[in-house]
C-alpha cells in the first residue's frame, strides 16, 4: 500500500500522472498542418534557390532533376492536404516517416549540388529539431541516425558544387570533414537543447493543468459546503415538525399498537437527519487547539456507530499494529469523510462490511471491504470525481444515490488531512469493493504534550 502526504504538491503530482496518460496526451502529437506549412516554405525556398543559381548566376545545374525532387515534396503536401483535415494530428511513426522523407529529399538535392560543400547542408538538422520538440526521444534518435547517415554519405559521394562555367571550385578534403563534424555537432546540440526546452514547457503545462484541476476540485467542495449550509437551514424546520409529530403520535398510541415500532423508527431517523445536518454545518469550522485527542480505534468506532442498525453486519478487525496507538486531533472533515465511505460500503453490501485498521512506524490505515457488486472496472480510475457513478446501475439501496458526490466529498475532505484513498475490488473470493484510507503517521499523529 503506497501512501503519501496529500499536500498540494502531492495532489499536483498525482494529477500529473493521470494527465500524462496516452489518451490525454494527444495534444502532444505533431499537427499535420504544421508540417505541411513548413514543407511549403521549404518547397518555395528550394525552388527559388535552384532558379537563382541556374538562371541568375548561370551556374551549370541539373534543373530538371532538382525541380523533380522539389515536385515530390509538393506532391506529398497536396496528397496530405486533400487526404486529412487541417486539425489532424500525426502518430509518432507517421511523423517520423514524413520527417525522414524530408531528410532524404534534401540529401538528394545536396547530392547534385555539391554535397557538404553546399552551404545549405546545415538545413539537414531542421527535421531533427522539429522531432525533438514534438516526438519521443527514441524517434528523435532514429531520425538523427538517418541524418548522420545521409551526411556521412555526402562526404565522398556528390556532384561538384555548381560554379561559373569553365571553373571548378574544389574544396579541401579537410574542409569537407570539418563541415561533417560541424553538422553532426550542431545536430546533437540543437536537438538536445530543443528537447529540453520543449520538455520543460510540457512539464509546466502539465503542472498548470493539474493545479487547475485541484482548484476546480476545491471550488466544487466550496460550492457543496454552501449547499450543505443552505440544506441544513431549509431542512431544520421540517425535521423539527416531523420529530414533534412523531413524538405526539408515539404518546397517543397504546403500548400494544403495531405502529409503535414504526413511529419509533421514524423518530430515530429524524434525529439522525438532524445530527447529519449538524455535522454538515460544522465542517467549515477549523479545529481549535483545545479539541480533545482521538485515538485511531475511537475514530473507527465513531464513524461506524451510526450504521450498526442498518441490517448489515459490521465486522471489526484489528490489523498489524506496531508501536503505540496513533492519536490525532478530532477533525470533523476526517470523521465525516470516513463516515461517507462507511455509508457507501453499507449501502451496497449484501450482508456485511469488514472494517480493518492498523498502523506501523510510518503509516496509519483503515480498510473497508464489502460483499456487494464492487466497482465497475471502466470507472475505477475516476472514482472520487464529482458526478461519477461508482457502482452498477440499479444496485443502490438508498434513494438519490449514484452521483458520486459522497465519495468526492470524502476524498477531498480526507485529502485535506494528508490521507490517500485507494479504490479496488476485493477479488474473486469476495466480489465487493475495497477502499483503503492511509495517512503517513506524522500527518495523522499529534505530538504528545511535554511533561
Amino acid at each position: 500500500m503506497a501512501l503519501g502526504v496529500d499536500n498540494p504538491k502531492v495532489h499536483i503530482a498525482g494529477m500529473m500522472q493521470d494527465i500524462q496518460s496516452p489518451d490525454l496526451f494527444l495534444t502532444r502529437r505533431l499537427r499535420l498542418n504544421t508540417l505541411i506549412r513548413l514543407r511549403w516554405i521549404a518547397v518555395t525556398g528550394q525552388t527559388v534557390a535552384v532558379l537563382i543559381v541556374a538562371y541568375w548566376f548561370g551556374f551549370p545545374l541539373p534543373v530538371t532533376f532538382c525541380l523533380g525532387l522539389i515536385a515530390c515534396s509538393a506532391w506529398l503536401n497536396l496528397l496530405l492536404t486533400l487526404r486529412y483535415p487541417s486539425t489532424f494530428r500525426l502518430g509518432d511513426l507517421a511523423a517520423l516517416g514524413i520527417l525522414s522523407f524530408d531528410v532524404v529529399q534534401l540529401a538528394a538535392l545536396l547530392y547534385v549540388t555539391g554535397g557538404l560543400t553546399n552551404p545549405f547542408a546545415v538545413l539537414l538538422i531542421v527535421p531533427v529539431i522539429i522531432s525533438a520538440t514534438s516526438l519521443p526521444v527514441r524517434h528523435t534518435v532514429m531520425l538523427g541516425v538517418v541524418v548522420a547517415a545521409m551526411t556521412t554519405l555526402l562526404v565522398p559521394y556528390h556532384l561538384p558544387l555548381p560554379w561559373f562555367p569553365g571553373l571548378q571550385l574544389a574544396m579541401p578534403f579537410a574542409y569537407v570533414w570539418g563541415m561533417w563534424v560541424a553538422i553532426l555537432s550542431s545536430l546533437a546540440f540543437t536537438a538536445i537543447y530543443a528537447w529540453r526546452v520543449a520538455e520543460e514547457a510540457r512539464q509546466l503545462a502539465t503542472a498548470l493543468t493539474a493545479t487547475e484541476l485541484v482548484l476546480q476540485r476545491e471550488q466544487h467542495l466550496s460550492a457543496l459546503d454552501g449547499l450543505a449550509a443552505a440544506a441544513a437551514h431549509e431542512l431544520g424546520t421540517p425535521l423539527a415538525t416531523i420529530s414533534l409529530v412523531a413524538k405526539e403520535m408515539q404518546l397517543s398510541l397504546p403500548p400494544d399498537s403495531k405502529l409503535r415500532d414504526d413511529v419509533e423508527l421514524l423518530r430515530s431517523q429524524g434525529e439522525r437527519c438532524r445530527d447529519i445536518l449538524k455535522r454538515l454545518t460544522s465542517l467549515s469550522t477549523e479545529p481549535s487547539e483545545h479539541i480533545a485527542r482521538m485515538p485511531l480505534t475511537s475514530l473507527v468506532e465513531e464513524v461506524i456507530a451510526p450504521y450498526r442498525d442498518f441490517g448489515i453486519g459490521i465486522m471489526l478487525k484489528a490489523g498489524e499494529r506496531e508501536g503505540p496507538e496513533p492519536i490525532s486531533r478530532r477533525n470533523p472533515g476526517v470523521i465525516y469523510g470516513t463516515g461517507n465511505l462507511v455509508e457507501n460500503a453499507v449501502d451496497f453490501a449484501r450482508t456485511e462490511v469488514d472494517v480493518e485498521w492498523g498502523w506501523d512506524a510510518q503509516t496509519v490505515w483503515i480498510r473497508l471491504t464489502d460483499d456487494g457488486p464492487g466497482f465497475q472496472p471502466d470507472i475505477i480510475d475516476r472514482i472520487g470525481e464529482p458526478y461519477t457513478t461508482t457502482r452498477h446501475t440499479g444496485e443502490a439501496k438508498s434513494a438519490g444515490g449514484g452521483l458520486g458526490l459522497g465519495l468526492f466529498i470524502a476524498k477531498t475532505l480526507l485529502g485535506r488531512s494528508g490521507a490517500t484513498i485507494n479504490f479496488t475490488n476485493a477479488g474473486a473470493q469476495r466480489k465487493g469493493a475495497c477502499v483503503t484510507v492511509g495517512w503517513p503517521r506524522e500527518a495523522f499523529e499529534v505530538a504528545q504534550p511535554v511533561i
